[in-house]
């Protein structure tokens, strides 16, 4: 798996903290960008995550580049909404020899990867047969498994971002969007590392899991995860 941020609002505090700032003042918002120091730049990002003043967060907004990942993450990452995605077409790119994700769990059973990969073999090579009987990229593609390699670019503002990291850094997240939503977490607290200072699964951000009687019981754990991430 490959996770970059490739693109994202400059200066994206700065940007957060004028956005507030504006709400309350009687001065144009570029007179108030030239005002503010990084001290007050600070100062009003803190109290803004704090206080959950969140429609400021959505000014800035950040890209990911994603790579290595399988159909299942990104049938489940695109049920978040409030973000935009450009995927790699299986229309139009060819799939021969198409690359696959295996769980860990099957990759650490040999009977189980064994079979797994016959499988994708069968799947391959079906495909092919396919594709030379002139059947269209778009039919053929029906055979192919959701553990198929795919590419996929997306856009997200900072408090959709929060948000995607509250559901999906949680232990209780499919293993493979958890993995890539702390990859993308890394890159976003290199860049703006007060917006994301306290981002992580809900019980990391608020001190409570709502989970209720199906949560993991691995508080003190997560905290560490948020730790050393």
């Amino acid at each position: 798996m490959k996770v970059k941020l490739i693109d994202y609002t400059p200066e994206p505090e700065r940007t957060v903290a004028m956005a507030a700032r504006l709400c309350y003042s009687s001065v144009g918002a570029e007179k108030l960008e030239e005002k503010m120091t990084d001290d007050q730049v600070e100062k009003l990002v803190r109290k803004i995550v704090k206080m959950g003043h969140a429609s400021t967060l959505e000014h800035a907004s950040f890209t990911f580049a994603i790579e290595g990942v399988s159909r299942v993450l990104t049938h489940q990452l695109v049920r978040h909404r409030i973000a935009s995605y450009s995927q790699q077409s299986q229309r139009y790119v060819a799939e021969h020899d198409f690359e696959y994700i295996t769980p860990p769990s099957i990759a650490g059973n040999e009977q189980a990867r064994q079979q797994f990969e016959k499988m994708m073999q069968e799947v391959r090579k079906t495909y092919d047969i396919l594709t030379g009987l002139k059947i269209p990229k778009e039919d053929a593609r029906y055979v192919l498994s959701n553990a198929t390699e795919t590419k996929i670019l997306a856009t997200f503002n900072t408090r959709s971002l929060l948000h995607f990291f509250s559901l999906r850094c949680c232990q209780r997240a499919q293993w493979e969007i958890r993995a890539m939503a702390y990859m993308m977490l890394k890159e976003v607290k290199s860049v703006a590392p007060l917006l994301f200072k306290n981002a992580g699964a809900s019980c990391v951000a608020t001190g409570v899991c709502p989970e209720g009687d199906m949560t993991c019981g691995m508080f003190d754990e997560m905290i560490k995860l948020r730790e050393n991430n």
